[in-house]
Order: C-alpha cells, then sequence, then structure tokens
C-alpha cells in the first residue's frame, strides 16, 4: 500500500485515504461495498452531531464531528467518481462557482456590500433564477420532502409567504393557533393536530423564533425537569 504517515494531514491525504478504503480489491471490506443509500443515515447522524457539538459549545467535539461530516462528503464523492460521476475536486468547484455567483456584491466588478438583509434577497432571487424557479409551486416543490416535519413547515411558510400566502403578524397568527387548538379540543383528529402544529410554527415565524430550535429547547427543558424531579424523589 502506497501510503505515507505524518504527523499532520490535509485534506488531499483525507481523499487518498478514502481511496485506498475503497479499492475494489485491497480495500476494507466494509468500506468498498458501500452505496450512497447504504450509508444515507450516517450522513443525518454525523450532522446531528456536529449540531450537539455546537450547541454544547464544545470545540473539541465540534472539530471531532465536522470531521466525520467531511469524511462522508469524501466517501459519497468518491463512490461518484468509482462509477464514472462527479469526484470531490468536483464538488469543490461547485460551491466555489455558487459562493462567487451568489456574492456579486463581493465578487462582482462593484464589489459594494449591502446590509444583510438585502444579501439575503439576492441570493434568494439568484438561486431561483440558476433553478429556474418563477412561481409559489416551483418553490413549494423544492423544498426536500426528507426534511423534519417541523423544519418542512417554516420553510414552506418562508417560500409561500414571498408569494402572498401565509400571515406574518402574531396577532393574526395566535388567532390561528387559538382557532385551531378549539378545533382539536372539540374534534380531536390527526388533521386536526396537525393544522394546531402547523399554525404553531406560523406563530413562531411571525415572532421571529425558530420554531425547530424552541422545540429543541422545551425538550431539554424538559428533560432536566423529570430529572430534578427524580432526584427529589431520591433524597
Amino acid at each position: 500500500m502506497d501510503f505515507e504517515r505524518k504527523d499532520h494531514y490535509r485534506i488531499n491525504d483525507l481523499i487518498q485515504i478514502v481511496e485506498i478504503l475503497r479499492d475494489p480489491v485491497n480495500g476494507c471490506p466494509w468500506d468498498r461495498v458501500q452505496t450512497h443509500e447504504s450509508v444515507r443515515m450516517n450522513f443525518l447522524e454525523e450532522t446531528y452531531e456536529v449540531l450537539e457539538a455546537i450547541d454544547l459549545k464544545n470545540a473539541v467535539l465540534l472539530k471531532e464531528e465536522l470531521g466525520d461530516v467531511l469524511l462522508q462528503v469524501a466517501l459519497h464523492s468518491r463512490m461518484e467518481q468509482q462509477s464514472g460521476g462527479f469526484g470531490f475536486d468536483d464538488v469543490c468547484d461547485g460551491i466555489c462557482q455558487k459562493l462567487i455567483s451568489r456574492h456579486p456584491h463581493i465578487f462582482g466588478q462593484a464589489c459594494v456590500p449591502g446590509d444583510a438583509a438585502a444579501v439575503l434577497n439576492t441570493w434568494d432571487a439568484l438561486k431561483n433564477k440558476e433553478k429556474g424557479r418563477a412561481t409559489a409551486k416551483d418553490e413549494l416543490e423544492s423544498v426536500p420532502a426528507t426534511l423534519p416535519a417541523l423544519m418542512k413547515a417554516a420553510k414552506l411558510q418562508k417560500r409561500a409567504s414571498r408569494y402572498g400566502y401565509g400571515s406574518c403578524e402574531l396577532a393574526l397568527a395566535l388567532e390561528t393557533v387559538k382557532q385551531q387548538a378549539e378545533q382539536m379540543q372539540t374534534q380531536p383528529s390527526p388533521q386536526a393536530m396537525g393544522q394546531l402544529l402547523f399554525a404553531a410554527v406560523q406563530a413562531a415565524r411571525a415572532a421571529g423564533i425558530d420554531p425547530e430550535q424552541a422545540l429543541q429547547d422545551a425538550n431539554r427543558e424538559f428533560s432536566a425537569a423529570v430529572v430534578h424531579g427524580e432526584q427529589q424523589k431520591a433524597e
């Protein structure tokens, strides 16, 4: 095996290691037989572990988990390359091209930066132009089907609001939540519950709150309260 051990490795070393592991003959018996589908959930799990490291404000753990995500990128790129598709360099080129084209205020001739809101609007407009999205239908259909339901609801609402659908006023959003709660109380059903949750997401957005993060915080508070209560009973 032609591989040089080092005290410090870089991205090219990672690419070489993955190539060795994926070698059809001499590679790792596990790594060389994996497919995009077989390690699909690994990518998701590694991403969530990055988020946990961020929430914990643990830089050491964050460095490790970012490495695990980078491995997933290198692994999927190698799989494609072996089947005659793109490689890691193509992935790098693609994101560089995207960043340059969507930041005309930085990489354009004028190079005049705007405020954050203007920059975000420019990004969205250029993205829609690149993707050929011209209607609300186009935008809604481009939301990934695999997103968690709460995150997907927020993204659907955000995109629909660009076309005048959905209220951004907190008072109206909270009134809708109240109405859906009453509907759930009188005629409880999965549909009514779904509408209540969807309305709650709208209210969170109207208040400028990330509903996914808010629920994650509530989950942590609930768990901490249960643990605290259990400890008190044991004393």
